[in-house]
């Protein structure tokens, strides 16, 4: 992942940057390349995107071509090398001699697995006591695993506080008096686009706070609009005025990280939402029910359906706030849309999946173009039988192939979970699929029987009304 995230370059800014060739000779360093994508993120006002485009061009231009696939990944957030940040702090814990846990929490409470290793191992555990929950330093958000229902959901947790899944964009706001800074879920400060989160932030009746949010753009009768719409919010300085009024955000705050000088992750669940209710304004908050009852759970799910949210999260009373963490004491259920898509073309998968087929291209019928359509692609969902039946079995379709990648004959049926479609000009369609994931391969329909782009853009075009 970069540092800079995005830095303002997206498909089309990529693709007009392409080179006409690539170097020989590897001669770029890490420092020259973080540089360049330092110079495109500082870029803005009228020509930044030009700008942008050209400092891309220049650096692909000096890159080989190994290397600029390996940027090409970078900027679109694909490259997948098997070494996940978990992974990196055992290393860290084991390089240092320290404890790993001592060496994950301090990582959960900077945000910076590069800090955390150089005080592991210049100073050892002295120095990881010292990395601390501080304002304006964001942390990791604590991550949910899937439920797929309140049933499943209960019988895990037992007993749990339910608040509807919201599909806005997550925030983690710090406040210092007047001073307030809004972070994003890669730690992104975006304070400067959000204007009326930090007036929000400013009215509190609390001198020192981190909290845990989302923000999401709503209808006039409350309900909210499409990801998309709040996303556009994000990221862009110019014209934030306008865009506020065109586009008003509503901040809501679900977990209290740290409150008046005190740090809040240690705490049970219960303990850091008795704080926001104690805090916060009603406004502020996502409706919630406690319950251990499923037909309670279920209606309560009902409800923030019929409002338009994803679903609902399920979390743990007792559970402390794990920063970074994706475990079960936060669960979500939300219903799926579902398609059967053909597969197109499938990428060789890296570190445990080395030798499968794992990325799966996925395509819509066009009944009137003839052929498909390409609608994203999805390695999640997969488990190991699967990966290594569908190797053995698109290898037998194989068409041809490209660095990594292998073509097929469209022959294959999946079924595919997906949130919502919004649009990409990645692809012919202008259509893509958000959070795809195979559920399971189709054996009883040919691909003439898969569902059509047209299906698909009437879903879309549903949802797009509604904004």
């Amino acid at each position: 992942m970069l540092p800079q995230g995005r830095a303002g370059i997206g498909p089309s800014a990529v693709a007009r940057a392409e080179p006409q060739g690539s170097a020989g000779t590897a001669a770029l360093t890490l420092r020259e390349v973080d540089l360049a994508f330092q110079r495109m993120a500082d870029a803005g006002g009228p020509g930044s995107t030009k700008a942008r485009i050209g400092y891309l061009r220049e650096l692909l231009e000096r890159a080989t071509e190994a290397e600029q696939s390996f940027l090409r990944r970078l900027v679109f957030g694909e490259l997948r090398q098997g070494a996940q940040a978990g992974l990196m702090l055992v290393a860290v814990a084991k390089a240092a001699g320290l404890p790993g846990t001592k060496v994950r929490r301090a990582a959960m409470l900077t945000g910076d697995a590069g800090a955390v290793a150089r005080a592991a191992l210049a100073g050892g555990a002295e120095a990881l006591e010292k990395l601390d929950l501080k304002l304006f330093r964001p942390v990791q958000p604590m991550l949910a695993q899937s439920a797929d229902d309140v049933g499943e959901a209960l019988g895990h947790l037992e007993r749990a506080v339910f608040e509807p899944k919201l599909d806005g964009a997550r925030i983690q706001l710090h406040k210092s008096g007047n001073e307030v800074r809004v972070f994003t879920r890669r730690l992104n400060d975006v304070t400067a686009s959000l204007p009326e989160v930090v007036e929000a932030a400013r009215s509190l009746p609390v001198r020192d706070a981190i909290l845990d949010g989302e923000a999401i753009a709503l209808r006039t009768d409350g309900t909210p609009r499409s990801f998309q719409v709040t996303m556009s919010r994000f990221g862009s300085r110019l014209d934030v005025s306008r865009m506020r009024d065109d586009t008003p955000l509503s901040p809501f705050f679900f977990d209290c990280l740290y409150l008046d000088g005190s740090s809040l992750v240690d705490e049970p669940a219960e303990a850091r939402l008795a704080a926001l209710r104690e805090t916060l304004p009603g406004d502020l908050l996502l409706e919630r029910v406690v319950t251990e009852e499923v037909r309670e759970a279920a209606s309560f799910l009902e409800r923030a359906i019929r409002m338009g949210h994803e679903g609902v999260m399920a979390k743990r009373l007792d559970a402390p706030y794990a920063a970074g963490a994706r475990g079960r004491a936060w669960l979500k259920i939300k219903p799926a849309h579902i398609l059967d898509l053909v597969v197109l073309a499938a990428e060789w998968g890296h570190g445990r999946r080395r030798g499968w087929l794992s990325n799966l291209h996925l395509g819509a019928r066009d009944t009137e173009g003839g052929g498909f359509v390409m609608l994203g692609k999805t390695f999640k969902g997969l488990t190991d039988a699967m990966l290594a039946w569908q190797t053995d079995r698109l290898l037998g379709l194989e068409t041809g192939r490209t660095a990594g990648t292998v073509r097929v004959r469209p022959e294959l049926v999946v079924e595919i979970a997906f949130n919502d479609i919004q649009v990409s000009p990645r692809y012919p369609g202008g259509l893509a699929l958000r959070f795809a994931r195979v559920k399971r391969y189709r054996a009883d329909k040919r691909a003439s029987e898969a569902d059509t782009i047209e299906t698909v853009r009437a879903l879309h075009d549903m949802r797009s009304r509604q904004d």
